[in-house]
């Protein structure tokens, strides 16, 4: 008897000194309720403050009223299998596709933005509000396929709108959401963080691309472009409008237009019914490679490789080899960033630039100028040719000095033509027809329009690129 009491006794102090060994080395928290669990994690700060859980709940509320389903028919040419000379094929036939994106309404009076590419060609536009599905036909108020948006106008009224926040105040780090329409899902809204800003990547496909995208990994699929990229109050940071992908679905790399751009760019479409692009004549790179290596120390700016005599101002101050470190005080890391200050501003505006040359900081006031080199507001001239299917306007002093080329027509809009069937597309530039140089727009539309059998075009792609080529037409 006394041997089992001694066990007891022995398994009792054993497990009580095993208890208290194991409450005081092991942190973990023993809840004993679930409410008291609640209370616990509910007071954990998961937020960059500190204070209180992110809630995404507000955002996609205020946001996504905002955000509409955008429905395009296009023209295409369809290839019969017999095509000659830059895809010329004279059996082709007209046929008609179907495509869809997202559009942001922008006033209550039904002004909506979306990007370029998603009306890009479209025979007819329609948008379908996201509040009652009601469907309405679309008209096209204005594009700019160099900063890849385009500005609608529905007749409706009373609309809820986006406000819009300062995408330069925007953080690396800070939470963002995405609204859209991704695979003809309407209404998602997709969380994320800010990853970069002042990305370049290389997609707008245009002689003056405006690239300074915010990146962002907030889920964005096919169909979210033209959506709204939103703050956590539901303010509009940016347009959604390219995703960085091998298979062409999400892989956690999307980019966005900053408001800031957007907002100048709707103006100048609702003001003008073109966008007031301003030029300083400056020709920059980044600092990297053999540049790197002769200013070793120097982390920010960039480098001037070339001044053009366009812009009077920079032709006179602006030497090659300065590097801008500033403009009008907001600092200047790469190219991207140099684009994107100069994209808030139009022609006649002054620009302090602050430049380094041999060790020391010099400020200039430069009077920007548009594409003709001139400091008033740009008038734009569209010349139309039924014949040849597409809208055209004479290149300006700034294309023809940077191609060294006399004249020329650049196609801004094609539809089912003669142009369409020789494989071109909007953003070529044609400089002569058989050789026929210094000609004016008129004038080579002209001869375009009565030219039949073998001939010549000269021509400059969207990205730069001469090339000479022949076609047969009767």
């Amino acid at each position: 008897m006394k041997k089992w009491l001694l066990i007891i006794l022995v398994s009792t102090i054993s497990g009580t000194g095993g208890a208290w060994l194991f409450s005081k080395f092991n942190k973990t928290n023993n809840f004993s309720n679930i409410s008291e669990f609640a209370e616990v994690a509910h007071n954990v700060n998961y937020n960059a403050n500190g204070y209180s859980p992110v809630d995404f709940v507000k955002a996609g509320e205020v946001a996504t009223p905002c955000v509409v389903f955008i429905k395009t028919k296009s023209e295409v040419q369809r290839q019969s299998g017999w095509g000659w000379f830059f895809d010329f094929d004279p059996f082709g036939s007209i046929g008609e596709v179907a495509s869809s994106g997202s559009g942001v309404i922008v006033s209550k009076d039904g002004y909506i933005v979306t990007n370029n590419h998603v009306i890009k060609g479209a025979k007819s536009i329609e948008v379908v509000l996201n509040k009652n599905r009601r469907t309405y036909n679309a008209v096209l108020v204005g594009s700019h396929p160099s900063s890849d948006l385009a500005l609608l106008k529905i007749d409706a009224e009373n609309l809820p709108f986006i406000q819009f926040a300062n995408s330069e105040e925007l953080k690396i780090g800070e939470w963002v959401v995405a609204v859209g329409n991704p695979f003809n899902l309407t209404s998602t809204v997709t969380a994320g963080i800010v990853s970069a800003k002042g990305r370049n990547i290389n997609i707008v496909n245009e002689q003056f691309p405006i690239e300074s995208f915010i990146q962002t990994d907030a889920a964005i699929n096919p169909g979210n472009s033209g959506g709204a990229l939103v703050d956590l109050n539901g303010n509009l940071v940016g347009i959604n409008t390219a995703i960085a992908s091998k298979t062409g679905s999400y892989v956690g790399y999307g980019f966005a237009i900053p408001s800031k751009i957007v907002a100048k760019i709707i103006k100048d479409l609702k003001e003008f019914g073109t966008v007031q692009r301003a030029f300083s004549g400056i020709t920059i790179v980044d600092i990297e490679g053999d540049i790197a290596q002769k200013y070793k120390n120097q982390n920010t700016g960039v480098y001037v490789s070339n001044v053009s005599s366009s812009c009077p101002d920079a032709f006179k101050f602006i030497e090659k080899s300065d590097i801008i470190l500033k403009l009008n005080g907001h600092s200047i890391d790469n190219k991207s960033m140099y684009d994107e200050q100069l994209a808030y501003y139009r022609p006649g505006d002054k620009v302090i630039f602050l430049i380094l040359r041999d060790g020391k900081e010099i400020e200039k006031s430069i009077q920007l100028v548009n594409e003709n080199g001139e400091t008033s507001v740009y008038k734009r001239l569209i010349l139309k040719s039924q014949i040849l299917g597409a809208e055209f306007e004479p290149i300006s002093k700034i294309e023809k000095d940077l191609y060294k080329v006399a004249s020329g027509i650049k196609i801004i809009s094609i539809s089912s033509g003669r142009l369409s069937q020789m494989g071109f597309s909007e953003g070529y530039i044609i400089t002569s027809v058989n050789q026929k140089r210094d000609k004016t727009a008129e004038e080579l539309i002209s001869i375009l329009e009565n030219t039949s059998g073998r001939f010549i075009l000269e021509v400059i792609s969207p990205d730069g690129q001469k090339s000479v080529n022949q076609f047969y037409l009767y």
